[in-house]
């Protein structure tokens, strides 16, 4: 009996022990389990900031490498501006030695004339694409929104690309409706865009090519596209065609220059009127096709305020004043306005502007803004402040050509705003009163 009790007493004993060791081991593990638990969440805070870094690191490398694209399309662009802007300048001083050359026939010398002018005007288009697109970018931009007929956009987008079409000998095709297409659009920036379209067709289009304008109303849509059998843009090139300050790097040796915004100008053109253009080519060598989308009622947007009409014209002649600091820039200015017939003076500052005018008492004021001593806003509001109510016609002529550049000039009390070079035939309008 004895030895029965020993031995349960022994069993319970040894339960109790194995008890108490897998106690024991329970709850080693679970500190084991706790410290992992602890460790791997650690380490999963680390890999998580690890993570995060890494993206800002991609992010950043991305940001970088979109950085050096844009310098290096900047710096193509500049080089490129600086090519196309040298391009007239040769013809120019040619033909400027041509005109003054001693044995130079009246033939040759009306010849460089009209070189020399259709160079000044090839470099006034460039300036001016430039100052769109500028404004295009900044949203400043303002439409002359108004109701026009397509036929007579195209029109004019067509006279104007005419030229570059025929030089290469180019057949072009313009198909559009019989019936009259009305909507609401600013016709010169469309027809600037379609002129932009015909324009690169002809370029991009080896001679005795086929261009067609083909237009048409789909619902309350305007459509109009443009093909060509030029050479073509590859897929991998289609979606940057719209890029400003780019070229597609395959047609560059086929082109005949440009500064590569003409069609992201044309895009922001067209997107202001609420429509849409997109770029088709079935590849190198395909030809290509340039679709716009143009709803036919848009909301009228605010103009640009318009320079002030002249009053009542006739062919009087008038006593001028010119100031600018630019001292060739004026006093070819004023040797173009003697020869019809204009009685004129030229300063070359503010402060003796403004001494001239109360001396010779000019009916016509021409004036630089940017001039030493006093600005073309100071003199002017000087001139109006000095004589009230007298008759003075101002302009301020200027290669500040901006939308806020012409609302400052016209609260300083200038009635005309014209930016440089100026067109003479624009001036003398200006000037039949």
């Amino acid at each position: 009996m004895t030895s029965d009790c020993d031995k349960l007493r022994r069993v319970h004993s040894s339960s109790n022990e194995d008890v108490e060791a897998l106690l024991r081991l329970l709850h080693q593990t679970e500190t084991e389990l706790a410290a992992t638990k602890v460790a791997l969440e650690h380490k999963s805070q680390e890999l998580v900031h690890a993570l995060a870094a890494q993206r800002e690191i991609e992010a950043e490398l991305h940001q970088q490498r979109d950085w050096r694209d844009a310098d290096r399309r900047k710096d193509e662009f500049l080089a490129t501006l600086a090519h196309e802007l040298r391009n007239p300048l040769a013809p120019i001083r040619q033909a400027a030695l041509i005109s003054k050359a001693p044995g130079a026939t009246d033939a040759q010398k009306r010849w460089s004339h009209d070189v020399i002018d259709r160079q000044v005007q090839h470099m006034s288009l460039l300036l001016d694409d430039l100052l769109d697109i500028s404004r295009v970018t900044r949203g400043t931009l303002a439409l002359r929104m108004q109701s026009t007929e397509l036929s007579s956009i195209i029109d004019t987008a067509v006279e104007t690309a005419r030229p570059t079409i025929d030089a290469k000998r180019h057949v072009l095709s313009v198909d559009v409706p019989s019936e009259p297409i009305q909507f609401t659009a600013d016709p010169l920036r469309v027809a600037q865009v379609l002129s932009n379209l015909l324009t690169n067709a002809a370029k991009y289009t080896d001679p005795e090519g086929q261009i067609r304008l083909i237009a048409h109303c789909d619902g309350e849509s305007v459509i109009i596209r443009v093909q060509d059998s030029g050479i073509g843009i590859s897929a991998a090139a289609l979606p940057r065609v719209f890029n400003m300050f780019s070229q597609v790097h395959s047609t560059t040796d086929r082109s005949e220059g440009g500064l590569g915004i003409g069609l992201a100008l044309a895009q922001g053109l067209i997107e202001l009127h609420g429509g849409t253009i997109e770029a088709n080519s079935g590849g190198l060598g395909c030809g290509s096709e340039f679709t716009v989308r143009l709803p036919r009622r848009t909301p009228r947007a605010p103009g640009i305020a318009p320079d002030r009409p002249a009053t009542v014209a006739n062919t009087s002649r008038h006593r001028i004043l010119i100031a600018d600091d630019n001292r060739d820039s004026a006093e070819t200015l004023a040797a173009l306005l003697r020869l019809e017939g204009h009685e004129v003076t030229s300063v070359h500052d503010g402060p003796v502007a403004l001494s001239a005018f109360n001396e010779i008492k000019p009916d016509v004021a021409l004036l630089d803004i940017g001039m030493p001593g006093l600005t073309g806003y100071e003199v002017a509001r000087k001139m109006r402040q000095s004589s009230p109510g007298a008759s003075l016609t101002l302009i301020a002529i200027t290669g500040w050509g901006q939308d806020v550049d012409k609302e400052r000039a016209y609260a300083a009390g200038f009635d005309h705003h014209l930016t440089k070079p100026v067109d003479p035939r624009r001036l003398a309008e200006l000037l039949r009163f």
